[in-house]
């Protein structure tokens, strides 16, 4: 490995290390803004929260100015007089419109006083009739109000600018006598209300600000640069103009577009609103992960540079083993490891250098191996022939037994035969219901032959699994166990009953024997070997006296068909049957 150049050990241990550091960067960086967002967005919605209540404030104050204003011109003498029913000298007339002119309220662009005989007062160079004011429609402002002094939004077709304006109404009435009232209406310009958000100098330019009116009517807008109200923002706010409460009635609502806060002045009903955008409350969070970006990135500087120092130190070692470990080539056993790090990998050196010695033994033991499995196979082969050898003889013997006439030792010979046959069946495992059956009646016919009288015995089988595939000789042995076992306390009368079906999808043997009833300890002993693992299976009977011939017999069940096999003996009050359940896969034709 060339000096320098970065192993792939060293780039994973790398990536982890970046990996980890990224994930500690991410949370501490998200659990800052989390902590200054939190404690930024306190002071500042602390602080326009206040504002927005000044400025609600003040917007009493210019309603309060305005009523008093109205309440003024009430009491005025030359305006109680312009209500009797004596009409003004011209002289009067002009001196009341001048009177109107002078009045103490701020930021009146126009006034219109028309008195309960019909005459329109105001400006000198306005000339403005009654028909001219009915047509303006200011006089249905005041429909349903009495003596309160009235704010209102409306087109100014009275003065002909024809543009939106605030205008100030209210009924006069004569404090001595009963007349129809006459009415006064201040237009006022747009200095009147840009005065309420004049008292927050240089927050103006931050936050949005808003006046509107009790039907929704936007009376001001005052949006820093860029900025446009949200849709949802905005129908939040037009839903404040439905309230009754007065004063601040709202308080850090969390829109779409920042926080919400909203002051209702109760006479006019008219709502202001402040929206501290979201881009104010995140001022200043800038600079602070500018800083931590600053921090992270010595951080991460100084961790590559350990990683890479320590990581190489870690790693030659490895890569000394790994070097090894390739270049050996299975036949040269001399190179080892010598280590001296004070580490596991000095245990792992040791390892590697046993790991050698054993396969250069294990090497010399397979070519010895080797050599004496030629000499196995060559004997295998020649004890091939004995099997035939055997199956010649018997078929000598039976010749001459059948040439003196000896029909029970043909009958022995020919059970014998054919179950030697089926038990040798060349090495297969597998072989159909009908040859197992076969098989267990050559043994039962040598067994009849020998114990003359003892048992008789009855075999049946459904002709449809007849051709099924089961394991080979797992009759036999039950047979064997019945007749050495059941029948050992009589001579005669025994009998076993092997019975093949399928049900309930499975194939299912039956070995029913009336001899002497197995003990039950040791029936409950057998079924239970379905929960004992395999090799611990021959554990369970270790008196093979005691185990009945079946430990094989289930062994190698569960070898082959694992716990889809099920194996258990039924102790009744005459005799002792086995049943075993076996899946059935459909091949009818098996391949060995």
């Amino acid at each position: 490995m060339r000096k320098g150049k970065i192993s792939n050990i060293q780039k994973k241990y790398l990536t982890y290390t970046l990996l980890l550091l990224a994930l500690t960067i991410l949370l501490s960086s998200a659990g800052v803004w989390l902590f200054m967002r939190r404690n930024m967005t306190e002071v500042i919605v602390d602080n326009y929260e206040f504002m927005n209540e000044k400025m609600g404030m003040a917007l009493d104050y210019l309603y309060n100015r305005s009523d008093e204003t109205t309440a003024e011109c009430i009491l005025d003498d030359a305006v109680q007089e312009s209500l009797k029913s004596r009409e003004l000298e011209e002289v009067e007339k002009n001196a009341l419109s001048k009177y109107f002119a002078y009045l103490e309220l701020e930021d009146i662009e126009e006034y219109c006083y028309v008195d309960n005989k019909k005459n329109v007062y105001t400006k000198s160079y306005s000339k403005i009739s009654y028909e001219d004011f009915r047509e303006s429609g200011l006089e249905d402002a005041l429909a349903g109000t009495y003596a309160e002094t009235k704010w209102f939004l409306a087109r100014d077709t009275l003065f002909g600018t024809g543009e939106e304006a605030l205008f100030i109404g209210r009924y006069v009435r004569n404090m001595e006598y009963s007349h129809e009232p006459g009415m006064i209406f201040f237009k006022m310009n747009d200095q009147f209300l840009e005065r309420v958000i004049e008292t927050q100098s240089g927050t103006e330019e931050d936050v949005a600000i808003g006046i509107i009116d009790k039907n929704g009517n936007f009376f001001m807008e005052n949006y820093p640069e860029n900025f446009q109200l949200e849709e949802r923002d905005k129908e939040k706010i037009l839903s404040l103009t439905k309230r009754e409460d007065s004063g601040v009635i709202l308080t850090r609502y969390k829109g779409e577009g920042g926080i919400l806060q909203a002051y209702r002045q109760q006479e006019s009903g008219m709502v202001i609103f402040t929206l501290v955008p979201n881009k104010i409350l995140d001022r200043g969070l800038n600079q602070i992960f500018l800083v931590l970006a600053g921090i992270y990135a010595i951080v991460t500087l100084i961790a590559v540079a350990v990683s890479l120092y320590f990581s190489r130190i870690f790693t030659k070692p490895i890569q000394m083993i790994s070097r090894e470990m390739t270049s050996f080539d299975g036949k040269d056993f001399s190179h080892t490891i010598s280590l001296h790090t004070d580490t596991e990998l000095d245990q792992i050196g040791e390892s590697y250098n046993k790991m050698l010695g054993n396969i250069e033994r294990l090497l010399t033991e397979i070519k010895k191996q080797e050599k004496e499995l030629r000499v196995s196979e060559m004997n295998m082969l020649i004890s091939q022939i004995k099997p035939h050898f055997l199956y010649n003889t018997l078929d000598t013997i039976y010749m001459l037994a059948r040439i003196n006439g000896e029909k029970t030792t043909m009958k022995m010979i020919q059970a014998l035969s054919g179950y030697l046959r089926l038990s040798l069946s060349k090495g297969g495992d597998m072989v159909t219901v009908e040859d197992e059956l076969d098989n267990v009646k050559n043994y039962l016919e040598i067994q009849k032959i020998r114990n003359e009288d003892l048992f008789s015995y009855e075999i049946s089988c459904q002709p449809e699994v007849e051709n099924r595939w089961t394991l080979k000789l797992i009759l036999q042995p039950l047979a064997e166990n019945a007749i050495k076992y059941g029948f050992c306390d009589i001579f005669e009368g025994g009998l076993i009953r092997i019975d093949v079906r399928e049900l309930s999808g499975r194939l299912t043997f039956s070995v029913y024997n009336n001899g002497k009833p197995m003990d039950k300890e040791i029936a409950e002993k057998i079924n239970d070997l379905g929960k004992v693992p395999v090799p611990e299976m021959k554990k369970a009977f270790p008196d093979k006296q005691k185990g009945y011939g079946v430990i094989n017999i289930a062994t190698r069940l569960r070898l082959k068909y694992g716990d889809q096999v099920e194996f258990g003996y039924e102790v009744l009050e005459e005799g002792t049957r086995c049943v075993i359940k076996l899946p059935v896969d459909g091949k009818e034709n098996y391949e060995q």
